[in-house]
């Protein structure tokens, strides 16, 4: 790795935001390690399009994967200066009533405690080595909408994102350290699939002011333009990219 060369940990960056991401980071000359929970075919397709992009399997959720995940990363570019926290679920669509407890705790694990363990990791880094280095959050419009009948649950988890994004901000900012985080709307990715409707982007375009879903990569320009120096006086902050919702 050349001197001064910006590494990037992005994780669930094989697919949809995440990849969108990573593709932008790469093309802004970051060398990027892209976190992924199972999809080896993703991970190999991005390999394939992003020569010098690495991707390792990692669960967020467990601290000894997201300390594996950090050591890959710098075993294969250098020390790691910047971190996007996108790994995230919903769970099924439905009413809370008919929430299983075991999707409760597997949306909380990842959206929120994964945000939090690989940021710890990122920061004892950067404190054992005296540097600064930038986080950038992913939530969701989710988190002040409630997404009633839908996902309340990944609401609140993504409102526990935003919370830690404006708490860490003041913790760390002494230290140089920026954390900010982008909030998405409605975005044409497969986490509707995931969630029970492919069709969601589509069905509530109509209450979007723009009229229309977004695309990953309008989130990603977003993401990498916190990380970036154009953005050196900016921390603590949420930045709605819903369309107008």
């Amino acid at each position: 790795m050349s001197a001064g060369r910006e590494v990037l940990v992005v994780t669930g960056g094989t697919r949809g935001i995440g990849a969108a991401v990573t593709r932008a980071a790469h093309a802004r000359g970051y060398a990027v390690c892209a976190g992924y929970a199972s999809d080896d075919a993703s991970a190999d397709r991005l390999r394939a399009e992003l020569p010098g992009v690495v991707a390792v399997r990692a669960d967020v959720a467990d601290p000894a994967s997201v300390a594996a995940l950090f050591d890959a990363a710098e075993a294969a570019l250098g020390p790691v200066t910047a971190l996007v926290n996108n790994a995230g679920i919903t769970g099924r669509l439905g009413r809370h009533v008919d929430a299983p407890v075991e999707m409760l705790r597997r949306v909380l694990d990842v959206n929120v405690l994964g945000t939090m363990l690989c940021a710890r990791e990122a920061l004892r880094r950067w404190e054992a080595r005296g540097t600064a280095g930038r986080i950038v959050n992913v939530s969701s419009r989710a988190a002040a909408l409630g997404s009633p009948g839908e996902y309340v649950h990944y609401a609140a988890s993504k409102a526990a994102v935003e919370t830690f994004t404006v708490g860490l901000a003041k913790e760390v900012g002494a230290a140089g350290v920026r954390v900010n985080c982008v909030a998405p709307g409605t975005i044409r990715t497969d986490i509707h699939a995931a969630a029970g409707d492919a069709t969601r982007p589509d069905r509530v375009a109509a209450r979007v002011p723009l009229g229309r879903p977004g695309e990953p990569e309008e989130i990603a320009a977003a993401v990498v333009w916190l990380l970036s120096d154009e953005a050196s006086y900016v921390t603590g902050a949420v930045l709605q990219a819903g369309g107008g919702l």
